[in-house]
C-alpha cells in the first residue's frame, strides 16, 4: 500500500515526481485552491490562467498535468479538480477532497513519490486526503503474469505500479490529531482494499472454505475470536437456509463468526454479510450476460469482514461481531429446487419459489444466529436485488430498517463516510405477497418493489426487540464502468466505511 507521510516542507524544495494541487471551479473560471500558494507564486500568480488555457475548469475529478516552474525539484505539477468553489469562509467538502486525492493518485501510477498540496484546514482534512490517496492508488494484479515476472520491481502488468509514497504538505507531523487522522485512514483503507481484493478474486480460488480461511488468518493476526461452522456443524445446528443454498455446489457452505471485544465497551453491534462466492442462480439459472460478474455476490461478507478487522485495528471501545454467511449457488442434481421447503435456523419454514433469490436465505440464518447474542443493533449488508439497482442506480445503496431513527443514523454515517446511500421504506402491504400455502413464508413476493420485499423478508428473521438495518449494496459494490475518483473498476469495498463509522459512533455513545 502507498506509504503516507505528513510534511511541513515547502513545495519548491521537495524532491518528488510530482506536486499535486487543487483547482476549484469558480464563477469566472478555475481558481487555485488553498495549499498551493507557493506553486501559484512560482507561476507569478498566473497559474489559474495557465490551467484555463490548457482546458482545465476545476470540475470534480479533472486532472491536468503541466511542467513545474523553474527551481522546483519536482518536474511536474498535477492539478486536480475539486468541483465548485466553496462559499466564503467555508471549507471544501470532504468527499470532494477525497475524490480529488484519489483521482490524482490514480493518475500518478508508476511514480515513486508525490507531494499533495491540497487544502488541509484541519486534521480531518488530512484524514480524507490520505484515505483518497490510499483508495485511489489501489490496483489488483494478482493474476497478471507480467506482474509476477516483475516481482520486486516497479514495473507491473500495465507497466506502472501504484504510487509508492505520498507526502501530505501542510500536515503537522507532531500533532496528535493529524497523526491519528492518517493512522485511521491507513487502517480503514487497507482493510477496504482487502475487501476489494476478495471481491475481485476469481470464484475458482475463493469458495466458502477459502474465504473462511482468509478470515481465520486475519482474526489470528488481529486478536479477533473466530468460529467457523462447516457443513457438519451447520447440519447439526439446523441452518437450513445456508445449507439449502449451498446444496448444489461441490464446495460446501460455511458460517463464520468474528468477534472483536473491547474491555471498555458499553455497546455491542452485529454485522451480517451475504457471502455468495459465486451465484449462478441455481436451478433458476441466470440468463446469459448476467453471470460474468457474479464473483461479486460476496461483497457484503467482504465488507463485514473488513469492518470488523478495522474496528480491531482502531481499538474501538465497542464490541463488534461479524457474521459471514458463505455459500456457492450452483445447479446440480443435489441443488435446491423451486418448490422446495427449507426449515431455517429460526425454525420457520420457507418455500423457495426462485433459487436466484438465495441471498435472503443465507442472511436469514445468519440474522437469527446474530440475534441470539442480543446485540444493541444489527446491520446486514448484501448485494441483494437488481430491483435496488433499478431504483437507485449503480452508485447509491438503499437502507431499510425496523427503526426510523436508526435508519437515519446509518444514512448519516454513510454520507459522512463518502458512501452515497438513500433511506428506503418497508411497506407493510408488500408482506402479504410472500404468504405461502405450504410454508410460513415464501422467498419471493410482488415483483414491483422487489428490493423492499427482500427487506421485509429479512425482517422476519431479526430477533424481537433488536434494532436492525439492511443495506442493499447491489449497485455500488462492483463497478463495471471505468474508474472515477478513488473508485476502481471492479470491487469497490462499498459499506466498509459506513460500518466502521457506525462502530465509532456506537463507541462514542452517539449512535442514535
Amino acid at each position: 500500500m502507498t506509504a503516507l507521510t505528513l510534511s511541513t516542507a515547502a513545495a519548491p524544495g521537495l524532491r518528488a515526481d510530482a506536486i499535486v494541487i487543487g483547482v476549484a471551479k469558480g464563477a469566472n473560471g478555475p481558481s487555485v485552491a488553498p495549499g498551493a500558494e507557493a506553486v501559484d507564486k512560482a507561476y507569478d500568480g498566473r497559474l489559474a490562467g495557465v490551467l484555463e488555457t490548457l482546458g482545465a475548469s476545476g470540475a470534480e475529478g479533472e486532472v491536468t498535468k503541466l511542467p513545474a516552474p523553474s527551481g522546483f525539484k519536482a518536474p511536474v505539477v498535477v492539478a486536480v479538480g475539486l468541483g465548485a468553489e466553496p462559499e466564503k469562509d467555508a471549507g471544501f467538502d470532504p468527499e470532494a477532497l477525497r475524490r480529488a486525492a484519489g483521482a490524482a493518485a490514480r493518475a500518478l501510477a508508476g511514480a515513486k513519490k508525490a507531494a499533495f498540496a491540497l487544502p488541509l484546514a484541519e486534521a480531518a482534512d488530512a484524514g480524507v486526503v490520505a484515505e483518497g490517496v490510499l483508495l485511489g492508488a489501489y490496483s489488483f494484479d494478482a493474476y497478471k503474469e507480467s506482474a509476477k515476472e516483475a516481482k520486486g520491481a516497479r514495473a507491473k502488468a500495465n507497466g506502472k505500479a501504484p504510487l509508492a509514497e505520498a507526502a501530505l504538505l501542510g500536515g503537522k507531523p507532531r500533532d496528535k490529531a493529524y497523526k491519528a487522522a492518517i493512522e485511521r485512514a491507513a487502517a480503514v483503507a487497507e482493510e477496504l482494499n482487502r475487501a476489494r481484493d476478495l471481491v475481485n478474486t476469481p470464484p475458482n480460488d475463493l469458495d466458502p472454505e477459502a474465504f473462511a480461511a482468509v478470515a481465520q488468518a486475519a482474526a489470528k493476526e488481529h486478536g479477533i475470536k473466530v468460529q467457523v461452522l462447516d457443513e457438519k456443524a451447520l447440519t447439526k445446528g439446523g441452518y437450513g437456509g445456508i445449507l439449502g443454498v449451498g446444496a448444489g455446489s461441490a464446495s460446501g457452505p460455511r458460517l463464520v463468526k468474528l468477534s472483536y471485544t473491547s474491555p471498555k465497551a458499553k455497546k455491542s453491534l452485529a454485522f451480517v454479510g451475504k457471502g455468495i462466492t459465486y451465484d449462478s442462480g441455481g436451478i433458476s439459472l441466470k440468463p446469459a450476460g448476467h453471470n460474468e460478474t457474479m464473483k461479486c455476490d460476496m461483497a457484503g461478507a467482504a465488507a463485514v469482514f473488513a469492518a470488523v478487522v478495522a474496528a480491531a485495528r482502531l481499538g474501538l471501545e465497542v464490541n463488534v461481531t461479524g457474521w459471514l454467511a458463505l455459500a456457492e449457488n450452483m445447479p446440480s442434481g443435489s441443488a435446491t429446487r423451486p418448490g422446495d421447503v427449507l426449515r431455517m435456523y429460526s425454525g420457520k419454514t420457507v418455500e423457495v419459489l426462485n433459487t436466484d433469490a438465495e441471498g435472503r436465505l443465507v442472511l436469514a440464518d445468519a440474522l437469527w444466529a446474530a440475534s441470539q447474542d442480543k446485540p444493541d443493533a444489527i446491520i446486514d449488508v448484501a448485494t441483494l436485488t437488481g430491483a435496488m439497482m433499478l431504483a437507485l442506480g449503480s452508485r447509491t445503496y438503499g437502507i431499510m430498517a425496523n427503526d426510523d431513527a436508526f435508519r437515519s443514523a446509518v444514512h448519516e454515517a454513510a454520507e459522512e463516510s463518502g458512501e452515497p446511500a438513500w433511506p428506503m421504506p418497508l411497506p407493510e402491504h408488500l408482506r402479504k405477497g410472500m404468504d405461502s400455502p405450504t410454508a410460513d413464508i415464501a422467498n419471493m413476493g410482488e415483483r414491483m418493489g422487489g428490493g423492499l420485499v427482500a427487506g421485509l423478508f429479512l425482517r422476519e428473521f431479526v430477533g424481537e426487540g433488536i434494532t436492525w438495518a439492511h443495506l442493499d449494496i447491489a449497485g455500488p459494490a462492483f463497478n463495471e464502468g471505468g474508474p472515477f475518483g478513488y473508485t476502481p473498476k471492479g470491487g469497490t469495498g462499498t459499506a466498509v466505511r459506513t460500518l466502521v463509522r457506525v462502530a465509532e459512533l456506537a463507541a462514542a455513545g452517539e449512535l442514535g
